[in-house]
C-alpha cells in the first residue's frame, strides 16, 4: 500500500468527528486534566502557519495525558467579538455577524485539517448571546460587590449598606473613589435614594467615572493601550488622542496586592510574572499633601522617597490634572493650553517611552513647602501620566534624572540635600549610599532613619503619612463600538441600574449603520428596536419602557477582554442555560492545568482574566482564586519576507545586486511570486499593484533578484504560509511534525517550506517500516534485544521529552528510532505497536491509519502509553578488544559478569588467539573487566 496522506487524514478527521473521540466527561473514575488554549479571533484571513504552533504542541500534551489515563478537556471556541469584523462592517454594510460566521467556518475547517483533538461540543463563541448572558451576568456582579479591605475580599454591597445604615462610613476600609466624604447613619438614613446611589456608585467594583481614554476619533471608539501602536491605532493606523470621558471602570486596584502576591502561587514563566509584576507596579513609600497658594486648593502626591523632600525645587502635574485650569495664572493661560492640545495627541506609551524630549509650561501658580512654607513653582509635564499615582510629583532635581533634566532645560534651582555627593553633572539616586543634608531635622540620616522620621513629622501636622502605592490603574471597561457585550444597564435619572438577571441576555439590537450617530453617541444609538426575547418590557429607541416608565439605556458596549475573561470556566459547563457552570463541573475541573498562549497577553487578558477569578472565588463560584496552574508562551514562527526596490524618486526599480550606495525604498511583495532562487515573477507582480504596471525593472543577468528578511509573519508583509496548501501538498502530519521540528517550542524561528520535505520523508519511511509491496508485514515474531534496546530508549527520551514541552527533540528521536529500526529489518508487533503510540500525538493520522491496519478496531487514542522497561538498555555483553603486545587483533563477545579469571580463561581457549600465539606461552595477560584484555608475549 501507498501511504496516500490525504486520504487517510480525511478518513481519521471524519472518523473523530463522527465518534465524537475526544469528548470530555464532566464525571469520571478517570484523573482528571484540563489543556486549554488561547482561543483565536476569526480573522477574515484566516490562519497562516504561525497560527498553529501553540495549538500542536497543546495537543501532543493532550493526547499524550489520554494515553496515561487521563479524562482530558481539551476545548476550543472563538473570540469572535472585534474591531476588524465591525470596521469591515463599516466598509460594506454588511452584519458583523455574518462576517464572524463565515470567518469562523474557515477555521473550523482549517482547525480540523490539522488534526486537532478538540472537544468541539463545548466550542464556545464570545459574540453568542447564549455565551454573553453570562458575561453580562458577571458584570451584575461585580456592580453589587465592593472591596473589604478588612477581609481581603469582594462582599456584597447589600453588607455595606448594612454598615452604612448603622455606622455610617467613618470606620468602613473599603477599596472606594479618593473623595468619598465622611457621613454617620444619621446622614445616610437622611440621604435621598439617588444621593444613596450616588455613594455607593463611589465603592462599586464596576462604577460610572470620569476617566481620561485613548479616543481614536477616525475608529469612534476608545482604544487600549495595547490597541495603539507608535501613537495611531493599531487598525488602521488613525491618530489617537487623550480624551476624558464617563465610562464604566473596573476596580482591579482593589486586587493589586493579590494580583502580585498569586504570582508566586503559579507555575508561569517568569518574563510573564515579572511584566505583570512591573506592570502592578508596587511601592512603598508616603503620601504628602501640598496646599496650593492663593487657592482652596491642594496638591496630593506619592512618593518613594520622602526623606528627599527638603529637596523639592518644583511641581510636576499632568497636563490632564483637573488642578490645572483652576490655578494656571491668566499669563500663563494661553501657553499651557497650547501645552495640553498637543499632548492630548500622545499616547501614554509614547509619553512613558520618550526620555529625550524634554518639554513642559509653567502655570504661574505656586505650592507651599509642607515644612519650610516656601513657595514651590508649579509646572505641567508631559513626563507625569494623570492615571498613574496622582498625576502629580514633587520634584526632587537632585536625587531624581528626568527631574534633574527638567529643571536643567528650564533653569529651575536644584538644592543638593546630599552630604558629600557631587550633582553637578548628574543626578544622584543611590539611596542606600545616602546621607542627608541641607534639611534641617533629617540631616546625618540614611536613607532608611531620614524616610521613617519624615513620615513621622508630616503626619504630625497633618500633610502625610506611610503608604504602599501600585502603578496598576482600574480598568476601563466602555467601548463606544457596536459589535461587542450590550451592558445590562439602564439609567434613572442618570444613574446607572441593572436589568434583572431573569432578563438576560440582552441581546445586541440591529442597527442601519454601524458609525456613531449625528449627535456623537455610540452606533447602538442608531438601533430603533432592541428584541429581548425575555423582557417583558418595550424597548423602543434606545428607551426601556416599563410600566410606562421610559427610561434610557447604555449604549456604549464592553471592551475585548470581557469575553475572555471568564471563557475557560465557561469551557466546564458550556451548555447550561441556568448558570454560568455547575458546581459539580467546577468541583470536577477545578483549575486548567496546562494553558498555552502568547505572551503578548501578559497586560492585558492574563491580568483582567485574574482579575475576574478572584472576584468569582471571593462570591464563592469557583475554588481557586487561580485559574491556570501552568502556563507556557509558544514563541513565534517568523516569515522570509521578500522586497523590491524602488529608486527614490522614480518608477524604477533595481535587482537587488545592483543597488549599490543608490537610495531605494523597499516595498514588500507577496512571496508567492518568489521562486527558490529568490527571482520575482515581474508580470504577476505588475497586475498585483497596477501602480507599477509601467515600471522598469532592471535586471540582473537577465531576472530580478528580491531582498530577503525574516519578520513577523503577517498579512500586511504579504509574507504568511498558508497551512491549506502545505497539507494538501505534504498532509498535516508532516505540519505538525516540522512545526515542532523548528525548535524549542518558547523561541521565535523562520519557516522555511523546504525544510518540511525532511519530516515528510521520514513519515514516508515510517509507512515502509509497516508495509511493502505485499501489504502490511508485521508478524508476530519475538523482537530482537537491538529492537527492544531502540524502543525502550525511544520511550524514556518522548516521555521525558514531552514532560519538559522539548518536542522538537522528541521528532528527532522519532527518526532515530525508525533508522534503526528499519537497519534492524524490525517487523515485530511488540515493537511496532508501542512506536506508533509514541507518534501517535505528533502525527496522528498515520498513527491511525497503520494502528488500525495493525488489527486495533478502537482508536489509537485510547491506547495507554507505553512502559518504559530499564532493563532493556542494560548491557548484558561486552564486545572486547583483544589486544597482542598493545595492539588490537580481533573482538570478542563476552558476558559482562564473567570474572577476570573466567575472561582470561576464555580468552586463551579462543581459536584466534591460538594462532596469534602460535604455541608460545604469554608471559602476562592483562585483564580489565569491562574494557579490555591484553596479552604480552
Amino acid at each position: 500500500m501507498r501511504y496516500n496522506f490525504n486520504e487517510i487524514e480525511a478518513k481519521w478527521q471524519k472518523y473523530w468527528a463522527e465518534n465524537q473521540t475526544f469528548k470530555a466527561e464532566n464525571n469520571s473514575d478517570k484523573p482528571k486534566y484540563y489543556v486549554l488554549d488561547m482561543f483565536p479571533y476569526p480573522s477574515g484571513a484566516g490562519l497562516h502557519v504561525g497560527h498553529p504552533l501553540g495549538y500542536i504542541a497543546s495537543d501532543i500534551y493532550a493526547r499524550y495525558k489520554r494515553h496515561q489515563g487521563f479524562n482530558v478537556l481539551h476545548p476550543q471556541g472563538y473570540d469572535s467579538f472585534g474591531l476588524p469584523a465591525e470596521q469591515y462592517a463599516i466598509q460594506t454594510g454588511q452584519h458583523p455577524a455574518i462576517t464572524t460566521a463565515e470567518n469562523i467556518k474557515t477555521y473550523r475547517r482549517q482547525l480540523d485539517q490539522i488534526g486537532f483533538s478538540f472537544d468541539w461540543s463545548r466550542e464556545v463563541r464570545t459574540s453568542d448571546p447564549k455565551y454573553y448572558k453570562w458575561t453580562q451576568w458577571v458584570f451584575i456582579q461585580l456592580f453589587n460587590s465592593w472591596f473589604n479591605n478588612d477581609s481581603g475580599k469582594a462582599e456584597d454591597i447589600s453588607e455595606l449598606i448594612k454598615v452604612f445604615e448603622t455606622e455610617g462610613n467613618f470606620n468602613v476600609k473599603a477599596v472606594c473613589d479618593d473623595d468619598v466624604e465622611v457621613f454617620t447613619a444619621e446622614d445616610w438614613n437622611s440621604f435621598t435614594s439617588e444621593e444613596q446611589q450616588k455613594i455607593l456608585l463611589q465603592y462599586r467594583l464596576t462604577y460610572l467615572a470620569e476617566t481620561e481614554v485613548n479616543w481614536c476619533p477616525a475608529l469612534g471608539t476608545v482604544l487600549a493601550n495595547d490597541e495603539i501602536v507608535n501613537g495611531v491605532s493599531e487598525r488602521g493606523g488613525h491618530p489617537v488622542i487623550r480624551k476624558k470621558m464617563t465610562q464604566w471602570s473596573m476596580r482591579i486596584s482593589a486586587y493589586a496586592e493579590r494580583l502580585l502576591q498569586g504570582l508566586d502561587t503559579i507555575d508561569w514563566t517568569d518574563s510573564l510574572k515579572e511584566s505583570q509584576r512591573n506592570w502592578i507596579g508596587k511601592s512603598v513609600g508616603a503620601s504628602v499633601t501640598f496646599n496650593v497658594n492663593n487657592h482652596e486648593a491642594f496638591i496630593d502626591v506619592f512618593t518613594t522617597r520622602p526623606d528627599t523632600i527638603f529637596g523639592v525645587s518644583f511641581m510636576t502635574l499632568a497636563p490632564e490634572h483637573d488642578l490645572v485650569s483652576k490655578i494656571t495664572t491668566t499669563e500663563q493661560k494661553s501657553e499651557v493650553e497650547a501645552y495640553i492640545e498637543a499632548t492630548a495627541k500622545r499616547s501614554e506609551r509614547d509619553r512613558m517611552a520618550d526620555v529625550k524630549t524634554i518639554t513642559g509650561a509653567f502655570t504661574g501658580a505656586y505650592a507651599e513647602h509642607p515644612f519650610t512654607k516656601e513657595p514651590i513653582p508649579i509646572w505641567i509635564g508631559d513626563y507625569v501620566l494623570a492615571g498613574y499615582g496622582t498625576g502629580a510629583v514633587m520634584s526632587v532635581p537632585c536625587g531624581d534624572q528626568r527631574d534633574y533634566d527638567f529643571a536643567k532645560h528650564f533653569d529651575i534651582p536644584i538644592p543638593n540635600i546630599f552630604d558629600g555627593v557631587d550633582i553637578s553633572e548628574e543626578a544622584f539616586a543611590d539611596k542606600e549610599k545616602t546621607i542627608i543634608a541641607n534639611s534641617d531635622f533629617l540631616n546625618g540620616l540614611n536613607y532608611k532613619k531620614a524616610t521613617k522620621r519624615a513620615i513621622y513629622e508630616l503626619e504630625q501636622i497633618g500633610q502625610g503619612e506611610g503608604k504602599t502605592n501600585y502603578r496598576l490603574r482600574d480598568a476601563v471597561f466602555s467601548r463606544q463600538r457596536y459589535w461587542g457585550e450590550p451592558f445590562p444597564v439602564y439609567y434613572v435619572n442618570g444613574l446607572p441600574q441593572m436589568i434583572d438577571t431573569e432578563h438576560l441576555p440582552i441581546e445586541l439590537p440591529e442597527v442601519e449603520k454601524y458609525l456613531p450617530t449625528e449627535t456623537g453617541e455610540p452606533p447602538l444609538g442608531n438601533a430603533t428596536v432592541w428584541a429581548w426575547d425575555r423582557l417583558k418590557a418595550e424597548v423602543v429607541s434606545n428607551n426601556l419602557i416599563d410600566n410606562e416608565n421610559v427610561f434610557p439605556l447604555e449604549l456604549n458596549t464592553m471592551p475585548g477582554w470581557a469575553g475572555s475573561s471568564q471563557y475557560f470556566n465557561r469551557y466546564m459547563d458550556p451548555n447550561n442555560e441556568d448558570a454560568i457552570f455547575s458546581k459539580e463541573a467546577i468541583d470536577y475541573w477545578q483549575q486548567v492545568d496546562l494553558y498555552i498562549g502568547g505572551s503578548e497577553h501578559a497586560t492585558g487578558h492574563l491580568l483582567y482574566s485574574r482579575f475576574w477569578q478572584k472576584f468569582m472565588f471571593d462570591k464563592g463560584y469557583v475554588n481557586h482564586d487561580e485559574y491556570a496552574k501552568k502556563l507556557i508562551n509558544q514563541g513565534m514562527i517568523l516569515g522570509t519576507s521578500a522586497f523590491v526596490y524602488r529608486v527614490e524618486g522614480e518608477n524604477k526599480f533595481l535587482s537587488m545586486g545592483l543597488i549599490g550606495d543608490l537610495e531605494v525604498q523597499p516595498i514588500h511583495a507577496d512571496v508567492s511570486f518568489i521562486n527558490s532562487s529568490d527571482e520575482l515573477d515581474i508580470e504577476a507582480f505588475k497586475k498585483w499593484r497596477p501602480e507599477f504596471m509601467d515600471a522598469e525593472f532592471v535586471l540582473e543577468e537577465g531576472v530580478y533578484k528580491v531582498g530577503r528578511d525574516v519578520e513577523k509573519m503577517s498579512k500586511s508583509k504579504y509574507n504568511v504560509v498558508n497551512p491549506d496548501n502545505i497539507c494538501e501538498r505534504y498532509g498535516a502530519d508532516s505540519l505538525r511534525l516540522y512545526e515542532m521540528f523548528l525548535g524549542p517550542l518558547e523561541q521565535y524561528k523562520p519557516w522555511n517550506t523546504a525544510g518540511i520535505t525532511g519530516v515528510h520523508g521520514f513519515l514516508k519511511k515510517l509507512w515502509k517500516l509497516y508495509f511493502d509491496d505485499n501489504g502490511v508485514k508485521v508478524t508476530n515474531v519475538d523482537p530482537t534485544k537491538d529492537s527492544l534496546k531502540t524502543l525502550h530508549k525511544t520511550i524514556k527520551k518522548v516521555q521525558e521529552d514531552i514532560e519538559n514541552f522539548s518536542f522538537n527533540t522528541s521528532v528527532s528521536t522519532f527518526m532515530i528510532a525508525v533508522n534503526e529500526l528499519t537497519s534492524q529489518k524490525c517487523t515485530s508487533n511488540e515493537i511496532l505497536e508501542p512506536l506508533l503510540i509514541l507518534i501517535s500525538p505528533y502525527a496522528p493520522h498515520i498513527s491511525e491509519e497503520l494502528w488500525s491496519q495493525l488489527g486495533n478496531s478502537e482508536s489509537i487514542s485510547t491506547a495507554p502509553f507505553p512502559e518504559f522497561d530499564e532493563s532493556h538498555l542494560v548491557e548484558s555483553t561486552k564486545n572486547y578488544p583483544i589486544s597482542f603486545n598493545g595492539k588490537m587483533r580481533f573482538t570478542m563477545e563476552l558476558p559482562l559478569n564473567l570474572s577476570k579469571e573466567d575472561i582470561e580463561k576464555a580468552v586463551l581457549d579462543n581459536e584466534k588467539t591460538q594462532e596469534q600465539l602460535a604455541g608460545r606461552v604469554p608471559k602476562k595477560v592483562i585483564v580489565v573487566p569491562g574494557k579490555i584484555v591484553n596479552i604480552v608475549g
